[in-house]
């Protein structure tokens, strides 16, 4: 069986395309080296991996860093299952990609840290929204995304993936219903009201809502593409085809670009991503002296989360 993108195509009905360029790569090394990478033996596993500690990215002019040859690793895995394949043996790869972050952190290589997105704390937050234009519809846009983003703990995923009829207010606040791609389940979410009405997430969705309604869509995304003019929605076209969700949705990278412009205009520095928000009310709630359960229901992280428990320790050692 010859592994070719339209077999990517099957599994990759979300527009994961990080996960497709990391498969093309794999097509593009096993074809230049006479490798079948379909199903993939262990040795061609190993050959990869090694070639991927030693070979720099076009982007970085570095080789990649462990935890991407990891996600590379997945992305063979997945691209197997989906052509229901055996998985191939990775002992060998792993033993090859353990030495080489051994390799790593002995010389204090940066890349053997694994890199985490600053936590969005409220100081920082209350910074953030100061940078927007909140008279704007983008501002408001932002702001509720911002604001929503860190109440529910969302991923930007799951922010973008949010239509009107998910939010929905009562007289105690939103009831936002967000579906946990990674826990496959929808949960209802309470966003109370804030006390300051500059930081309330539900002000700041019911601006968001009126702003909407003024320009006609009173239904569909709730987060949209807005345009340097304004504009709701733009027609978007690359190489003469039309491209975007065509109700306007932004895009989970758009959602965390607006993070990324928010703090940057804030003068922060670090690593501020999509996933600060989630990150930010982890490491808030435990140190208003909120129990493990309760953060990870709250936040629909799975039972026992390695990645919440790390947000908890780095809090919790002070």
């Amino acid at each position: 069986m010859t592994w070719t993108h339209a077999v990517f195509s099957k599994y990759n009905l979300r527009g994961q395309a990080v996960r497709q360029r990391r498969q093309e790569r794999v097509v593009v090394w096993c074809t230049r080296v006479g490798r079948r990478p379909l199903p993939a033996t262990p040795e061609t596993l190993t050959e990869y991996v090694a070639h991927l500690t030693l070979t720099p990215s076009p982007r970085t002019g570095r080789p990649l860093a462990p935890s991407s040859i990891e996600r590379a690793l997945a992305a063979i895995r997945t691209a197997h299952q989906a052509a229901a394949l055996p998985v191939p043996e990775t002992k060998g790869a792993r033993k090859v990609l353990v030495g080489y972050h051994q390799r790593l952190a002995i010389t204090k290589d940066p890349a053997a840290r694994p890199r985490r997105a600053a936590p969005t704390t409220p100081d920082a937050l209350r910074a953030m929204l100061a940078t927007l234009d909140r008279a704007t519809l983008a501002g408001k846009r932002d702001a509720a995304l911002l604001l929503l983003g860190y109440a529910c703990a969302a991923r930007v995923s799951e922010l973008a993936a949010l239509d009107r009829a998910d939010a929905v207010e009562t007289d105690d606040g939103l009831l936002v219903s967000i579906y946990r791609r990674k826990l496959k389940r929808h949960d209802e979410v309470a966003v109370p009201y804030g006390a300051n009405p500059a930081t309330c997430p539900v002000r700041a969705a019911r601006a968001l809502l009126a702003a909407l309604d003024a320009e006609g869509r009173t239904d569909g995304p709730l987060f949209v593409r807005i345009d340097r003019h304004g504009r709701v929605a733009p027609p978007m076209t690359r190489h003469g085809q039309t491209i975007g969700d065509p109700a306007g949705r932004i895009t989970p990278t758009a959602a965390a670009a607006v993070v990324t412009r928010a703090a940057t205009a804030a003068g922060f520095e670090g690593r501020w991503t999509g996933h600060s928000l989630r990150r930010g009310f982890a490491t808030a709630a435990r140190r208003a002296g909120h129990t493990l359960e309760r953060i990870g229901l709250h936040g629909g992280w799975a039972d026992g989360s390695r990645a919440l428990l790390g947000y908890l320790e780095k809090g919790d050692r002070w």
